[in-house]
């Protein structure tokens, strides 16, 4: 009997509550483009990024602390904010010694559901930050669920790709029966030469390029390493660890 902590992967949120969290790191995954602008505000030098699940919310909390309100739905700066989710906005100039609020369609939720299902502790993840999530992971000894926030409660690729990234690195640590995680190794596998090249394949990038014209922001969130920060969430807020 191995006695290596579990690794499970979540395709969606709304199968998050059938993974047991409460002795679990769970990594909250939403490339396109919440953990990759998370990633790169942190690095960047930001206090801090407190998630938030509305807009209001995220005013009301930026003007009573000074921090800069951000945040999208559905893919576009959200109504009544000046900054939106694009990791390529929050350069050290914009976001240095500043805390961001951010809300995002997937993203913010599933952490929310993280917490309201007693996670050990919470780190978010993306290709910026694939080597500082995956030093941690194995650096905790504990249980992981790799926790994709997908579209709305549908399946993604580029947060199982990420997912699959993640398990090729670290499964010598871990015990994994998983039929999702060994998919989204295989997936990983199959692209890992070029996943730039098949993201247009992806109904993400259609979303985000077509509409928005977002192509800067999809190599970004795609390119590992250049944002390796780990953001722990620590008393609502994501940090700098």
């Amino acid at each position: 009997m191995s006695n290596k902590p579990q690794l499970y992967t979540s395709i969606s949120p709304a199968l998050l509550h059938l993974y047991d969290l409460s002795n679990s790191v769970v990594v909250i995954i939403d490339v396109f483009r919440a953990t990759s602008t998370i990633a790169s505000a942190l690095y960047n030098g930001a206090r801090c990024v407190i998630p938030v699940d509305s807009v209001p919310k995220a005013i009301e909390i930026s003007k009573r602390i000074g921090g800069i309100a951000a945040g999208e739905r559905d893919g576009k700066i959200a109504d009544g904010l000046v900054h939106g989710n694009s990791p390529l906005e929050y350069g050290r100039e914009l976001i240095e010694d500043q805390t961001l609020v951010l809300t995002t369609t997937n993203g913010t939720r599933l952490l929310q559901m993280a917490l309201d299902n007693n996670a050990d502790s919470i780190i978010s993840g993306s290709f910026p930050n694939l080597s500082a999530v995956c030093d941690f992971l194995v650096k905790e000894k504990k249980n992981v669920v790799l926790g994709c926030a997908g579209w709305k409660d549908r399946f993604n690729l580029e947060d199982t790709l990420f997912a699959g990234a993640v398990i090729d690195r670290i499964r010598d640590h871990f015990t994994i029966h998983c039929d999702s995680s060994l998919m989204a190794e295989r997936m990983y596998d199959a692209h890992r030469k070029d996943i730039y090249g098949f993201a247009p394949q992806l109904t993400h990038y259609h979303r985000l390029v077509e509409r928005f014209g977002l192509i800067e922001d999809i190599r970004f969130c795609l390119t590992e390493d250049v944002a390796n920060v780990l953001p722990l969430y620590q008393e609502g807020k994501l940090v700098r660890s």
